[in-house]
């Protein structure tokens, strides 16, 4: 079996865990409509085969083993704009849904490391940027990473100037009950959130920017090997950038804030199948 076989195995099971479907036909039948899991697993090969919605259709509809995992055969592949529509219809918990099952598919240990990076938003027309006020070039992007088996656990993206910490606790917060222990760097210096994180049972190691003697005593005092394992979230973004892309290719914000999780859902369903 093939990796994109066993990627696309992968793929259906978690699109229909998360939205459902389990029995019903993937293609329409009586002028319905194609099944959530069938449209979720589309977008999960689109993005695993790095290609726009109609390059990912094209070659698709030569690959009839491959829409055979789907339920789908050549004529049943939807147009492109039916996988758009699509991509605005879902809700963003249902692609946080994919990601938190993606995550599961490894065995994760309870030490997170957390870290930020930028991904480019595709280059649009002037017209269209003077039209809608498309002023940002970058998406700033914080995942949270499990550092024994480098999988993403929860991201967060925004196109605005909030800080590390604000955004680090969100994300810290929404995973406390699965995690003892976070590495972040400097840019997450914040004794409140330390103390917040604490009061989530979840022992910080965030090293403190050097000011006083004091603060040189609190990094001497951090377990320096757990500390070091923070690195691994930038191999994450590395290895996210190198095999599905450095750009996101939808122009709406919300749009590509639901790419983001679905790469990051993407890559942890790749990294199962593979080990």
């Amino acid at each position: 079996m093939s990796k994109i076989s066993r990627f696309t195995s992968k793929a259906v099971t978690l699109a229909k865990n998360a939205v459902g479907g389990r029995g019903e036909a993937a293609a329409p039948e009586g002028g319905g409509g194609f099944a959530d899991y069938a449209v979720v697993s589309l977008h999960c090969l689109r993005i695993y085969l790095e290609k726009s919605y109609r390059e990912a259709l094209d070659l698709l509809s030569e690959m009839p083993q491959i829409l055979a995992e789907i339920g789908l055969e050549e004529g049943d592949l939807p147009d492109h704009s039916t996988l758009v529509k699509a991509f605005d219809r879902f809700e963003m918990k249902v692609w946080r849904v994919l990601l938190r099952l993606s995550a599961q598919l490894h065995d994760t240990a309870d030490h997170a490391a957390m870290d930020a990076t930028f991904f480019d938003r595709e280059t649009a027309s002037k017209h269209y940027c003077r039209r809608t006020n498309y002023r940002v070039q970058t998406l700033k992007t914080t995942a949270l990473v499990d550092t024994k088996t480098q999988a993403v656990l929860d991201v967060h993206c925004t196109t605005e100037k909030r800080h590390d910490t604000q955004i680090g606790w969100q994300l810290a917060l929404r995973n406390a009950g699965e995690i003892a222990s976070l590495a972040a760097d400097k840019g997450y210096d914040w004794q409140h959130l330390r103390e917040k994180l604490r009061e989530e049972g979840v022992r910080p190691l965030i090293k403190h920017r050097e000011f006083r003697p004091v603060d040189c005593a609190h990094n001497a005092r951090i377990d320096e090997s757990l500390y070091g394992q923070r690195a691994l979230s930038e191999t994450v973004f590395s290895t996210i950038k190198r095999t599905l892309g450095h750009a996101v290719r939808a122009r709406a914000w919300y749009r590509e804030f639901r790419e983001i999780v679905l790469m990051c859902a993407v890559y942890n369903t790749k990294r199962a199948v593979k080990q």
